[in-house]
């Protein structure tokens, strides 16, 4: 992974192995882009390391994070209080994080609300 530092009146990428390198911070030719053909565009990011596509055994590693799992982090909220908070069986909670079970199509329409207004959601179940 690499990070980004501020070094005295620069930034500078810094690689795992402890390798530093300028920020690149110049602006995009987009007329250049423009002119480019999808094969160029392709062979392009296919020469970028730091863009390269996941191999099989990566893919195979990675694992789906369920959305009410997605929300209640993005909430800063524990299974408990997410649960109080919007009305939800606490085991129903954790069978859909744990991938015990799916939201129905209305739960699933739920948790979209929640993620587009949760605070209008807990108004509302306030009153």
């Amino acid at each position: 992974m690499v990070r980004v530092e501020r070094r005295g009146d620069r930034d500078v990428e810094v690689f795992p192995n402890g390798r530093t390198r300028p920020l690149q911070t110049g602006k995009t030719d987009w007329s250049r882009l423009e002119a480019m053909t999808d094969e160029e565009i392709d062979a392009a990011a296919g020469a970028d390391p730091d863009a390269q596509p996941l191999t099989d055994a990566q893919l195979k590693r990675m694992r789906r994070v369920p959305l009410a799992k997605h929300l209640r982090w993005k909430l800063g909220l524990s299974q408990a209080e997410f649960a109080e908070r919007f009305h939800i069986p606490l085991g129903t909670l954790r069978d859909w994080e744990h991938f015990r079970a799916e939201p129905d199509k209305t739960a699933q329409a739920y948790l979209k609300v929640i993620a587009a207004d949760a605070a209008f959601v807990e108004r509302a179940l306030a009153s």
